[in-house]
């Protein structure tokens, strides 16, 4: 289940009952640095994920602008892919910051297997 705004740190995440697939794409986000975040979107088919998140420090304040990043697991491990790869569209200049039907035909050139359900609804 999706918690939109929830706070999730390594140390939060077991401690709620989060499943071990939302620990795991956390922690592929996460590396090997100590950060909290606050997951605004989150959505996983088919080994695919697309997630979006704010990483906070340790009062819940956002250290860094964060946003959109595109999962896929591998070998039994999720890995960001580099969204720098998908072609840029000079009529859509939010790209992954609004998931468009434009940005997501770009990116499904680029990762053509990604299915399509896992985005959220472009805003107006």
């Amino acid at each position: 289940m999706l918690h939109f705004g929830q706070r999730v740190s390594p140390s939060v995440e077991a401690a709620n009952g989060l499943s071990a697939e939302r620990q795991a794409i956390l922690a592929a986000l996460r590396g090997d640095e100590q950060i909290v975040f606050k997951v605004n979107y989150l959505k996983v088919h088919r080994g695919w994920a697309w997630v979006d998140t704010t990483p906070l420090d340790k009062q819940g304040k956002a250290v860094a602008e964060g946003g959109p990043n595109l999962l896929h697991l591998e070998d039994g491990k999720w890995k960001v892919l580099d969204l720098s790869k998908v072609p840029e569209d000079p009529n859509d200049p939010l790209g992954p910051e609004d998931a468009s039907p434009g940005f997501v035909k770009n990116l499904l050139k680029t990762f053509p297997d990604v299915p399509r359900d896992i985005f959220p609804k472009p805003s107006k």
